[in-house]
């Protein structure tokens, strides 16, 4: 698939780059992606969520009325969890929900997510540019000038640039990332992918290694 390379003016410059189809042309493999985006996800979680038993809540551990002859049920301490203000039955407690993916499920979710991306023509080709200062305003024009406008985008280099990040950092659905950031969801959930020149080579350097 070839694609032309644009200027940060949204003026086609000419050029053209093709996409290696070892990347960009697999048959994507929904289940991987399926597993990436899971664990991506249960690693964003902190875990730290928790609630008192009814040996954690506060309360007198006294006998609350006699075993028998009452015509209730029995009773045994305040904190019992039936009681208002009693501990939780088998409430959530802290924990870890990480788990491990092999290095090669994650390699062909995030190969079979590019090329979901380049079979829905959402791949746009930038040639390299850099910004003098950080500002969101001349940001939002690229994304005007590409017809992006308000579309979720991802905008991938080799490493990310401070004042090309900075600028898109205040911006809800435009994210820049560096190749060593790239994961499985966040180009799922682009609407746009924007590589530059130097990123689309370096992913091609990364993945056909």
């Amino acid at each position: 698939m070839e694609l032309s390379v644009l200027t940060i003016e949204g003026k086609d410059t000419g050029r053209k780059v093709t996409l290696s189809d070892a990347i960009f042309g697999i048959e994507p493999n929904d289940h991987a992606i399926y597993l990436d985006v899971k664990q991506y996800l249960a690693n964003q979680r902190q875990g730290t969520h928790k609630s008192k038993e009814r040996g954690e809540v506060q309360g007198s551990t006294r006998k609350l009325k006699r075993q028998k002859g009452t015509g209730g049920a029995r009773a045994g301490m305040i904190r019992n969890p039936l009681f208002v203000k009693g501990g939780r039955v088998f409430g959530p407690r802290p924990r870890d929900y990480r788990f491990k993916l092999n290095k090669k499920v994650k390699r062909l979710a995030r190969l079979s997510a590019l090329s979901y991306k380049a079979q829905n023509g959402q791949i746009i080709v930038v040639e390299d540019f850099a910004m003098s200062a950080p500002k969101t305003k001349d940001y939002v024009k690229i994304l005007t000038n590409l017809q992006i406008g308000e579309l979720k985008s991802l905008m991938i280099m080799p490493r990310v640039e401070p004042n090309i990040a900075l600028s898109a950092r205040n911006l809800q659905n435009a994210k820049v990332a560096a190749l060593n950031g790239l994961n499985t969801y966040n180009i799922l959930n682009a609407k746009r992918l924007i590589f530059t020149e130097s990123g689309l080579k370096a992913v091609e350097e990364l993945y056909n290694a």
